[in-house]
């Protein structure tokens, strides 16, 4: 059994060792777990859920899995994944579920659906927009074959938003080289409103766009902007830039008080400091992608805009549960993968 120190990190710990144990079948034992934190340690709710299902997923052995609990022994027996529906229970972040279970969808006996209820754009995680526009075509560049469906939104406290997931098969991923992300060659924004007043979308978008256009008025900015109805009100803007050889993203979400303009301006800027450091992943994709170059066929090479707490943190995990080693120098991460094989 893997044992693994979970005061070095968040839930972060958590998501990646329970996704890798049960996509590798390891046994894991989780310690300390959130001791470092001044508040509530421990697991909490939205742990809990995602322990939960990846443990139904792959028929384990659960011990600690209770509120507050700082160790956690995962036990897999055999991967049993089938379409179906998953329901977090309400704002509880489908995007942090799926870090969880997303290696396990990948690597499916058949095609699967699973449509998965909860928050889908919440505070503390990536935005659905994100996963869907940066994460999941840079996973299929790689050799997945995801598609992600937006059907409702959701936002704290009662969430209720819903996604479907649909995946083919993906035998083995391949290795991936992208030291510069190359000639930007749009710029999106994709601003959403619920139960809000009904400019407000249009507002968050415009004001990202204008950003984009005072640096790069040469390039083509494309926004999509929409109100819809959810069970509580809430707003999100997400920016994502197309270039060359890769994507990188950004969001913000609204709150109470804060003016709708400068939500699309936060999320402009964040993508534009991106943009500035030239390189092929932004710092949140930075630590997402380290499990999947991990998991592929051969050495990957990307650069990265820099390191999070999340990024260090990953890199420990997967190192202690696979068979890898990473190296980062200037701010260019390596990895050789496993060349992990669907029942190999």
């Amino acid at each position: 059994m893997i044992e693994i120190d979970g005061s070095i990190g968040g839930g972060q710990v958590l998501r990646t060792a329970i996704g890798l144990s049960a996509l590798t079948g390891d046994s894991v034992k989780i310690t300390k777990i959130r001791t470092n934190r001044a508040g509530k340690q421990g697991l909490r709710p939205q742990h809990m859920m995602g322990v939960k299902i990846a443990g139904e997923l792959c028929e384990a052995d659960i011990r600690g899995l209770k509120e507050g609990s700082t160790e956690v022994e995962f036990k897999p027996k055999r991967l049993n994944v089938s379409s179906g529906k998953v329901d977090i229970g309400t704002a509880g972040s489908v995007t942090l579920l799926l870090q969880t279970i997303l290696p396990i969808l990948i690597f499916t006996e058949k095609p699967i659906s699973i449509e998965i209820k909860g928050g889908t754009e919440v505070q503390w995680s990536p935005t659905i927009q994100y996963y869907q526009n940066v994460l999941f075509p840079l996973l299929n560049k790689i050799g997945t074959s995801l598609e992600l469906k937006i059907l409702s939104h959701g936002y704290y406290p009662k969430g209720k938003g819903a996604i479907r997931i649909n995946s083919d098969p993906a035998r083995r991923l391949n290795s991936w080289n992208c030291v510069s992300r190359g000639e930007i060659k749009s710029l999106c924004v994709d601003s959403v409103c619920g139960n809000l007043p009904e400019d407000n979308a249009k507002i968050q978008g415009e004001a990202a766009v204008r950003e984009f256009q005072l640096k790069y008025p040469k390039i083509k900015a494309f926004m999509s902007y929409k109100n819809v109805e959810s069970l509580s009100p809430g707003s999100s803007c997400t920016c994502y830039a197309i270039c060359e050889n890769s994507i990188l993203g950004s969001s913000s979400l609204g709150e109470r008080a804060l003016k709708s303009e400068v939500v699309g301006q936060e999320a402009s800027e964040d993508l534009l400091k991106s943009l500035d450091r030239g390189a092929c992943l932004d710092k949140y994709m930075a630590d997402q992608i380290l499990p999947y170059l991990a998991l592929a066929k051969g050495k990957s090479s990307v650069s990265i805009e820099g390191a999070t707490d999340h990024f260090v943190t990953n890199i420990h995990i997967i190192e202690k549960m696979l068979p890898v080693k990473f190296w980062v120098k200037d701010k260019n991460i390596s990895v050789g993968g496993v060349g992990w094989i669907k029942d190999g």
